[in-house]
């Protein structure tokens, strides 16, 4: 028979389960657990890697112009423990986490115990009902903070706006030319410009290359009428 807790969390969870023995396991901590296999320790291991792959596979379909560092990026953010942490709180689980006497008081759920019970929970539905149902779960939730940290990128990543923009209107890629180079070998001054479309675009002078890409990038598209001086 199933507690109050476990029907709880499927109305929340919008997910009925199979064998609630799933549930049961991933809301239970190892704080009250007989043992820790016991716990649903083994179930995040499982769902932190189906939360890994369905973010991934996100990335990859509908950011098609990124690079794989700038999915990098949005990954590590959003399989953050405090990114599944918020979730967890957003959907107001911590109360059905089972947790030990030593843990039961006023304060709020620790970040780290309410993240793993997200990650377990994604375990949880991964083995009763497949990876399509583990990750319209995932997605459902964990979307709005995919696409937040994809804005993110985009602000702070000229060089992947001006790509974006460039393959958008022509088709083509940027291409930094490196201009000149001033200084010690330790501590070099790089000056690079944009190409693109035939046209040449203002050039930009950093402490290395990477840094001087992303001043040459923004100059171009401010050029474009893209970003405002």
């Amino acid at each position: 028979m199933e507690s109050d807790a476990s029907k709880r969390c499927q109305e929340i969870i919008g997910y009925h389960f199979k064998d609630p023995g799933l549930l049961n396991l991933a809301l239970t901590h190892a704080s009250i657990a007989p043992t820790r296999v016991e716990s649903n320790e083994r179930l995040e291991f499982l769902g932190d890697a189906v939360l890994g792959l369905v973010v991934c596979e996100k990335l990859y379909r509908h950011a098609n112009s990124m690079l794989e560092g700038e999915m990098t990026c949005i990954k590590s953010a959003v399989v953050s423990r405090q990114i599944c942490a918020k979730i967890v709180e957003k959907l107001g689980l911590g109360e059905l986490i089972k947790l030990g006497k030593g843990m039961n008081g006023p304060e709020a759920v620790p970040s780290s115990v309410a993240a793993a019970v997200f990650e377990s929970l994604i375990g949880a539905i991964y083995l009763d009902g497949g990876l399509e149902s583990a990750g319209k779960f995932i997605l459902e939730h964990a979307l709005p903070f995919i696409e937040e940290a994809i804005e993110n990128e985009h602000q702070h990543n000229y060089k992947s706006m001006l790509q974006q923009y460039a393959q958008r209107h022509w088709g083509v890629i940027p291409d930094y030319q490196l201009l000149d180079e001033k200084g010690p070998d330790h501590a070099k001054c790089f000056e690079v410009a944009v190409r693109l479309n035939g046209r040449g675009f203002p050039s930009a002078w950093g402490m290395n290359k990477k840094e001087s890409e992303q001043e040459a990038a923004r100059r171009a598209l401010i050029e474009l009428g893209v970003l405002a001086e």
